[in-house]
């Protein structure tokens, strides 16, 4: 299953129709397309392609219509810092009042680096180590999510080592399908993710007996790219059923974490409501007087962001259009079979005739391969396109394969911009190898 599917044939919207489902983007009659209010062949003029462009006003518009939807709750927003985890963009993030979910050593101090409080960080994922739930303890960050019996056991060993009394919620496996990918499918029971719903109780109550270890309460996180609402109810219900019976047993549940994947439209589809989800929060978990968390990424932060790429060729008649961005800047397509818009960034190539190509890159892989089939504006070589809705799961993904060097960063912001990140330099891609003498030197 591709992610998200998409009927075979379903027509692919025109650019028009791109650049108008998304408010971020127009498409200026001499500058070309525009991010916000800058053109976006100045800045592939001045980076070089390929290069990433965020949008800073995209982040905070977003960020501030989801926790106006969450108005009424008691819920906080814990960015996943895993969709983009730059530090431009966690502290625009914690600018506006979000905090952070981390999954790594590496992200919670990147967290802790942009300025975000310890006691605005929960850390979830399935495999912490001893030394980051030191870290982790150490800082006095808000909760670990606790996702098997061995982990309760190293935390509390940790904590107590420590002096300390870490705050932890169990996060559960609901055993609901999210309708979505299956490499990006969380919460069924197959996963790897969580503790069985069954087991949830009794561990809940072993962990009240642990030194060093405070329940506060559950989480759970069921899937990315989650598109429908019925999921999130199936959950959030379960979940609600299991925080009634922990304090039918005397038990105390004072949060739950909601996770996140709320889903973005990659083509001109408006995507998730966050409303809609704020709806659900309050239907089933509105009336058990919880702190709620939710952890959003890609809907956050996913349509602020596009890859710019020059096309270097054409094969075939047009057949084949071959960029110079590859699947080690972006790797969705190749891994998910995922969709993203491609539209030309100079005006008279975005009103060329249409033609039915293969997006593709120039690594060696038949995998590289950003749309297949897709029907576009004729671009030839030398032409620029933007690969749209990258700002989740892109660079923070991306690798040197092919020995291919990082892009650049640029963030706008308003009519200004400015890089964030330098293209990586050929020499640096070696600059911590290490030849030994009997390598044959």
């Amino acid at each position: 299953m591709a992610e998200p599917a998409y009927a075979l044939n379903e027509p692919d919207p025109s650019v028009q129709e791109l650049i108008a489902a998304r408010p971020q983007l127009r498409m200026d009659a001499q500058a070309g397309l525009m991010l916000d209010g800058v053109p976006l062949a100045r800045i592939a003029a001045e980076l070089g392609t390929p290069a990433w462009v965020y949008s800073a006003e995209t982040m905070r518009t977003r960020l501030h219509a989801l926790q106006d939807a969450l108005g009424g709750l008691n819920a906080d927003v814990h960015y996943a810092v895993k969709a983009n985890d730059h530090l431009a963009v966690l502290r625009i993030f914690a600018a506006g009042g979000a905090g952070a979910d981390v999954v790594s050593e590496g992200e919670l101090r990147r967290a802790r680096q942009a300025g975000i409080p310890a006691s605005h960080i929960v850390f979830s994922g399935v495999g912490k180590t001893v030394r980051e739930l030191t870290l982790a303890v150490t800082e006095g960050i808000a909760q670990v999510n606790i996702e098997s019996p061995a982990e309760l056991d190293m935390l509390s060993a940790v904590a107590s080592r420590l002096g300390r009394v870490m705050p932890v919620v169990l996060r559960i496996n609901p055993d609901v399908d999210a309708g979505t990918h299956a490499k990006i499918t969380t919460g069924k029971a197959d996963n790897k993710f969580g503790i069985p719903f069954d087991d949830a109780a009794d561990l809940y109550a072993y962990a009240a007996t642990l030194p060093g270890i405070a329940p506060v309460g559950l989480a759970l996180h069921i899937g990315s790219q989650i598109l429908t609402l019925a999921p999130y109810r199936a959950a959030y219900q379960r979940a609600a059923e299991l925080v009634r019976g922990l304090r039918e047993r005397g038990l105390a549940v004072e949060r739950l974490d909601c996770g996140g994947g709320i889903g973005i439209g990659y083509r001109d589809e408006p995507g998730a409501s966050p409303t809609g989800f704020a709806g659900v929060l309050r239907a089933t978990l509105g009336n058990l007087g919880l702190k709620l968390m939710v952890e959003p990424g890609r809907w956050l932060v996913g349509p602020a962001g596009v890859l710019l790429s020059e096309v270097v060729l054409t094969k075939g008649d047009g057949r084949f259009v071959v960029l110079d961005a590859a699947m080690n800047d972006l790797i969705r397509p190749a891994m998910y079979d995922a969709y993203h818009a491609i539209v030309p960034i100079s005006p008279v190539d975005a009103l060329a005739p249409v033609r039915q190509s293969d997006i593709v890159g120039p690594i060696c892989e038949t995998g590289d391969t950003f749309a297949r089939s897709r029907r576009l504006p004729a671009v030839e070589a030398g032409a620029l396109v933007a690969i749209l809705d990258a700002g989740a799961y892109g660079a923070v993904m991306s690798s040197a394969y092919n020995a291919r060097p990082a892009a650049p960063i640029a963030l706008v912001d308003g009519d200004r911009w400015t890089t964030i990140r330098a293209r990586q330099s050929y020499e640096a891609l070696w600059t911590n190898e290490i030849v030994p003498d009997f390598s044959g030197g």
